[in-house]
């Protein structure tokens, strides 16, 4: 890891703090002084700032039951980041590993662990995720066979990959993507003359939304929730 984001993960400082600390000389490793940021740290590298030894930096990984009214970014100047739910140092600088819409609660996935993010976001790795969906109108009746054949979506050139679609009621559906093209789930149903009117993401790969965590709420992830992310496993 670089010496200027090993001391802004270690203190949660910014980037452009940790380089006045740096040139005013307030750094040690390995009991020298050091002023290149771009120095590589290893795990058994000592590094003092300013008297004080410094922990070796962790990964952070979250899990936040997004309610409906936030938006997944981490700045916006109208609605309120999903981010300000979080208390933590430095929360801000947290990426989400899969976003939803303003209006879409359920499973937001935060860590500043951009490899494992990668392994979420990326298409290639075709990790599944689950949303309760709920509709304005009952359900045609082959509907489960158009999902798993592919929807062409207005304005688009290929068809969408498989989905999967267990019904709960007429108007109550959990369907499951390998994808995650723009406003998926709601342009899906629309082009089956369908209107979405609550989305609520369960589950992605083999991470479930706890039930324990009310709207708002977040937890540290397992370490068997992390790993499951780079085993690439499928949901039960």
């Amino acid at each position: 890891m670089r010496l200027d984001k090993y001391l802004a993960q270690a203190t949660g400082m910014s980037r452009k703090e940790v380089k006045k600390q740096l040139h005013a000389g307030w750094v040690l490793v390995n009991d020298q002084l050091e002023r290149d940021s771009g120095r590589h740290i290893n795990s058994d590298d000592q590094v003092v700032l300013d008297g004080q030894l410094l922990s070796e930096p962790r990964p952070r990984f979250l899990m936040l039951h997004k309610p409906v009214g936030y938006i997944c970014s981490n700045d916006d100047p109208v609605h309120a980041t999903a981010l300000t739910l979080i208390d933590l140092p430095a929360a801000e600088k947290l990426l989400i590993a899969g976003r939803l819409d303003l209006d879409t609660s359920g499973l937001l996935l935060l860590t500043d662990d951009g490899q494992w993010t990668h392994r979420i976001t990326s298409p290639k790795h075709k990790l599944p995720k689950r949303y309760r969906t709920w509709l304005a109108e009952p359900l045609e009746a082959n509907a489960e066979m158009l999902l798993q054949r592919g929807i062409m979506l207005k304005s688009e050139k290929q068809r969408t990959k498989p989905a999967q679609l267990e019904r709960i009621s007429d108007t109550e559906v959990l369907i499951t993507l390998t994808e995650g093209r723009y406003h998926q789930v709601k342009r899906m149903f629309a082009a089956l003359d369908n209107r979405v009117v609550a989305l609520h993401r369960e589950q992605i790969g083999e991470i479930t939304l706890d039930d324990a965590l009310a709207p708002g709420e977040y937890r540290d992830l397992t370490q068997a929730e992390i790993d499951s992310v780079y085993a690439g496993a499928t949901p039960t």
